[in-house]
C-alpha cells in the first residue's frame, strides 16, 4: 500500500471516534442537566496507530488490502463506568441506538479471559459521511468500570513491555490483582445507591449554585449595590447550612427579584 493511502483510510475513523464520543459526552451531560445519574462516567477514543495496524496484520497473516474488512477496531471507543452494574444499562443504551448497528459482542465480564482480563466487547457499525459520500465503518466499543480500566492499562503496558512474552511469576501477580478488582467491584455494588444519592446531590446542588451567582452577576448590572451585596451576604449564609431544600427557596426568590428587574427595564424601554 502506498504511504499516501493511510491518511485517506484513516480519516473517517477519526470522525467517527470524534463524533460518537461527542454523542456519549452528551449522553452524559442529559443525565446530569436532568439531576440524572449517569451510567457513563468517562468517554475514551483512539484510531490505531499504523505501527499497530501493520504489527497486528503481520500477526493475523492479514493483506493490508484487506485492513477494513478484517481489522474490526481501525477505530475504538472506551467507555468506563463506575459500576458493574452499568455496563448493562449502557450495553442496552447502544443497543437501542438508531445510529449504531451491532455487528457482535464478546461478554469478558462474566467469563473472563484466561490472562484475568474482563470487560464487555462490541463490534459496532457506523457511519460517517465523507468527501465521497457516506460510509460505513467499524467500531469496536470496550465497557468497563474503573477498576477493570486501571488493571486492562497496566496489563497492556507489560504486553509491550514483554512483547506479549509475559513472565510467569508477573501473569500470577496479574491474576491476584484481577480477583482483587473483582472484590473490588463488587464492594463497590453494596454502597451503590449511598454513593449515586450522593453524587445526584452534589451535581443538583452545583446547577443551582451556578443559577443563584449567574442571576447575581447579572443584578450586578441593574441594581443597587447595597442590594446585592445583601444577596451576596444571604447566599453565603444559606450555603453555609448545607441544606438544598434552603438553597432551591433562595434561588426561586432570586429568580423573581431578577424578573421584576427585567421586567422594570423593559417598561423603561417602551417610556
Amino acid at each position: 500500500m502506498e504511504i499516501q493511502l493511510w491518511r485517506e483510510i484513516l480519516n473517517p475513523y477519526e470522525l467517527a471516534v470524534k463524533e460518537v464520543m461527542t454523542k456519549f459526552n452528551h449522553l452524559i451531560k442529559e443525565h446530569r442537566d436532568r439531576g440524572l445519574y449517569s451510567p457513563i462516567e468517562q468517554v475514551e477514543g483512539r484510531v490505531k496507530s499504523i505501527s499497530s495496524i501493520l504489527d497486528k496484520c503481520q500477526k493475523k497473516k492479514i493483506d493490508l488490502e484487506d485492513i477494513e474488512d478484517k481489522i474490526s477496531d481501525l477505530a475504538g471507543i472506551r467507555i468506563i463506568c463506575q459500576f458493574v452494574e452499568d455496563i448493562d444499562k449502557v450495553v442496552e443504551i447502544i443497543r437501542a441506538r438508531k445510529d449504531m448497528e451491532i455487528k457482535q459482542e464478546r461478554d469478558y465480564i462474566r467469563e473472563m479471559k484466561s490472562s484475568g482480563y474482563r470487560s464487555y466487547h462490541m463490534i459496532i457499525y457506523y457511519t460517517v459521511d465523507t468527501l465521497d459520500g457516506p460510509k460505513k465503518l467499524q467500531m469496536e466499543v470496550q465497557i468497563r468500570t474503573m477498576a477493570m480500566n486501571f488493571w486492562a492499562t497496566v496489563e497492556h503496558s507489560l504486553q509491550y513491555k514483554y512483547k506479549r512474552e509475559i513472565p510467569d511469576h508477573i501473569k500470577e501477580r496479574l491474576l491476584n490483582a484481577a480477583d482483587a478488582i473483582i472484590v473490588l467491584d463488587n464492594e463497590m455494588s453494596t454502597v451503590r445507591s449511598e454513593i449515586m444519592d450522593a453524587q445526584i446531590s452534589f451535581r443538583i446542588q452545583a446547577n443551582i449554585v451556578a443559577d443563584i451567582l449567574n442571576n447575581i452577576q447579572n443584578l450586578y448590572k441593574v441594581a443597587n449595590k447595597r442590594e446585592i451585596l445583601k444577596i451576596q451576604d444571604e447566599f453565603y449564609r444559606i450555603y453555609a447550612m448545607n441544606d438544598i431544600d434552603q438553597l432551591e427557596r433562595f434561588d426561586r426568590q432570586l429568580d423573581l427579584i431578577a424578573e421584576g428587574y427585567r421586567a422594570q427595564a423593559l417598561i423603561l424601554e417602551d417610556e
